[in-house]
């Protein structure tokens, strides 16, 4: 593609490597220029014209100019049609690297992987900075609109980004015009403004600070939302929409709320008393009177006095916490999680023991777990993994042989004196940045090293680390690396292939449809291109105004795969599931539930310990007992099903989720062996929701307690005297 740069001088454009895709536009590196990018849409409008004119025109200050670090991605020239018609298709934007969403970092098992010195101290600095870029923005007049924890880029020396920055409010004074934002998660949105049509409000920065302080209580409270929590009402819990609207903030201080908070939540009084005083503020006091939300100012303010009251832990260095506390809270929560220490300490990062899994708990009875709302056909596709292409060999690094205790020792040594470094830097800088108000500061300066592509690396080192980059689960640094091969050999299609699929895996759906298309381009006998396609398909079919269309699409790809290969199992569930999802909507339902259920049979056929394929047809079963008249059969074979699949795979969290559902049905529905049948359900519930517990699955977890506690009579307190999961939380 070729597009027009106008300033300094006219230059044509010549974008070919695609960094990403969304449903708006795509961005593409600038190959004059490494620190730009060009964010191309698809179909322009005049009112993007003029929304990047005004934004141009009037730039919000940069609150870490001083640091050289782009703290707001803003536009910075307007790219036009190479056809010479003047027309506006995009704009050029910084490129930001070395940087991950903020939920990496405040995920505990993201954050222990990827960064595992990224401690209390650090997550203040990150709410600090965060406080310090919506300021900047109100304080031009911004809104930011979209809140939510993608379009928030942290460096891992908590230093802040604000992405997709023309999605944002602006309001043009001069031609009194406001270029609303018109999109929003509902986690984050005010709720004066949920179940609203975006599009016909002008968002203030009220509104804004609402989703603010989500994300602060987010970062300061490893990853817990604050209308998360135990549901104590009967059926099944309200979303988060619901609770935002009846202002249900689970740590009210004025009212009772039908909520307990979750069990491996931190506990509230952990936070600093002001910090605690400003979500009251927000999510209290704010929910009828919007006004009363603290400014980002305000919020900057207080993080910086709880950052000043930091103590640290004697046993754990890299324990920081609040001075009013008598005892660290960090070494009981790392004995309440199992030994999952939030934030390690330097000698188990040296030896490597963060990485470790779960010490599993000592267990006088069945072990208990933990789940989510009932897994429907299409969450269990959400988290599918597309199929990987790898035809060479990957190297893997080799395994660390026992260090000696010398380097251990050292690298303690080195690792306290960078904190004791880090510590002074940060009060001696603080006089010299503090003449800005907006100011983010970083708690650790350290220069990108971001060498050009070295001309003697092939397209095969590119593809190799790009394997190596996704099965590390760094999707954005395997897109760089898969891209940098492509340039190198553009007609390898398992490049593309590869490439859709981590673009898949950041839920970049239409940029993973477009590299399979041009993977079977170069070669349509490509089945997993074919297969991995078809997903992507089914996925759009969510942000689609036609998705019978996407559907269609998805099975006429399956069917592909499978006249090209009949072997291929993943194509038979995939069309299974895909047909699940169209019963649910077709006035054949019957029919449909019965070409998945022959799908999964042909997959468990072709792969008897395929344990996806027998889950999948117990699901399907499930369902199609709706429209059976021997209803009761129908769940016992999908009992059959579940249990074949836990034979397979004991590990399976969603498999006991279900069929503790199904089991607890039939009790409901008293059939022979109800005390039996209600019994298992609660064995299997509790083993779905501990095995959340132990991959820190928060949402899951928190459903699967509300759903035993439905089933229990809603007696919780009951639940938790009486089961593991009480023991576990508790020893």
């Amino acid at each position: 593609m070729q597009v027009l740069r106008c300033f300094p001088k006219p230059e044509l454009l010549d974008l070919t490597v695609n960094l990403g895709r969304g449903g708006e536009a795509c961005v593409y590196a600038v190959p004059s220029d490494e620190n730009l990018v060009a964010k191309i849409y698809h179909k322009p409008v005049v009112t993007h014209a003029e929304k990047l004119q005004a934004m141009l025109a009037k730039p919000p200050e940069n609150p870490t100019a001083n640091l050289g670090h782009i703290s707001i991605a803003w536009p910075l020239e307007l790219l036009q049609a190479a056809d010479g018609s003047g027309s506006v298709i995009g704009f050029l934007m910084p490129r930001i690297r070395g940087m991950r969403p903020i939920m990496d970092f405040y995920n505990p098992g993201t954050r222990r992987q990827n960064c595992p010195l990224f401690n209390y101290q650090y997550l203040l600095r990150t709410a600090r900075n965060l406080a310090a870029a919506f300021a900047a923005l109100h304080a031009s007049q911004y809104c930011i609109g979209d809140v939510n924890e993608s379009n928030i880029l942290v460096s891992d020396t908590a230093l802040v980004t604000l992405v997709d920055t023309d999605s944002f409010q602006v309001r043009d004074s001069e031609q009194n015009i406001v270029y609303r934002c018109s999109v929003g998660k509902a986690e984050y949105t005010p709720p004066e403004l949920q179940n609203k049509t975006f599009a016909e409000y002008d968002r203030d920065s009220s509104h804004d600070l609402f989703g603010l302080a989500v994300l602060i209580f987010q970062l300061l409270m490893e990853g817990t939302h604050p209308f998360s929590g135990i549901f104590q009402g009967v059926f099944d819990p309200p979303a988060y929409e619901a609770r935002i609207i009846d202002g249900h903030f689970t740590y009210c201080q004025k009212r009772q709320v039908p909520y307990q908070p979750t069990p491996v939540a931190p506990p509230w009084e952990m936070l600093h008393p002001s910090l605690r005083d400003l979500f009251v503020r927000c999510f209290e006091d704010g929910h009828h009177n919007p006004q009363l939300r603290p400014s980002a100012q305000t919020w900057l303010s207080a993080i910086a006095a709880a950052e000043e009251s930091l103590v640290t832990c004697s046993v754990n260095p890299q324990h920081f916490y609040d001075r009013h506390l008598k005892q660290c809270p960090w070494c009981e929560r790392s004995l309440r999680l199992g030994g999952r220490d939030p934030f390690p300490s330097l000698e188990a990062i040296a030896s490597k023991e963060h990485l470790q899994p779960r010490r599993k708990p000592k267990k006088r009875h069945t072990a208990t777990p933990r789940f989510r709302k009932p897994v429907t056909v299409g969450s269990s596709l959400h988290h599918w993994q597309p199929v990987f292409t790898q035809n060479f060999y990957v190297s893997q690094p080799p395994k660390n042989s026992n260090k000696s205790r010398f380097y251990k020792i050292m690298f303690c040594f080195l690792g306290f004196g960078l904190l004791g470094y880090l510590d002074v830097m940060i009060k001696f800088t603080r006089p010299f940045v503090s003449q800005n108000p907006y100011t983010q500061q970083t708690l650790m300066s350290r220069q990108e090293n971001n060498p050009l592509p070295d001309e003697n690396i092939t397209f095969t080192d590119y593809y190799e680390r790009g394997n190596t980059d996704y099965q590390k689960r760094d999707y954005e640094q395997a897109i760089e690396n898969f891209s940098q091969g492509i340039k190198k050999n553009p007609n390898y299609a398992k490049l593309f292939i590869n490439r859709g699929n981590a673009r898949y895996n950041m839920n970049d759906f239409e940029g993973a449809l477009a590299d399979y298309n041009q993977a079977l381009k170069i070669n349509p006998q490509e089945v997993k291109a074919l297969v991995n396609r078809g997903n992507a398909h089914y996925m759009l079919a969510d942000y689609s105004n036609d998705p019978e269309q996407q559907y269609k699409k998805a099975i006429s790809n399956f069917n592909t795969a499978i006249s090209l290969n009949s072997h291929d199992t993943e194509a038979y569930i995939r069309r299974g599931i895909v047909r699940s999802q169209i019963a649910k909507y077709s006035h054949s339902s019957q029919q449909e539930y019965q070409k998945s259920i022959a799908d999964f049979t042909q997959a468990i056929k072709l792969n008897l310990s395929n344990a996806e394929a027998y889950f999948q047809r117990g699901l399907a079963r499930y369902q199609f007992a709706q429209y059976s008249s021997n209803y009761a059969q129908e769940y016992k074979q999908a009992i059959t099903d579940f249990t074949e699949a836990i034979n397979i795979n004991p590990h399976m969290a969603k498999v006991y989720l279900k069929r503790g559902m199904v089991y607890y049905e039939l009790a409901q529905y008293g059939e022979s062996k109800v005390k039996e049948n209600h019994a298992q359900a609660i064995e299997d519930l509790e083993k779905s929701a501990q095995m959340y517990l132990a991959q820190e699955d928060m949402d899951n977890y928190q459903q699967a307690l509300s759903n035993i506690c439905v089933i229990v009579s809603n007696k919780c307190d009951t639940i938790f005297q009486s089961s593991s999961i009480f023991e576990q939380i508790n020893q």
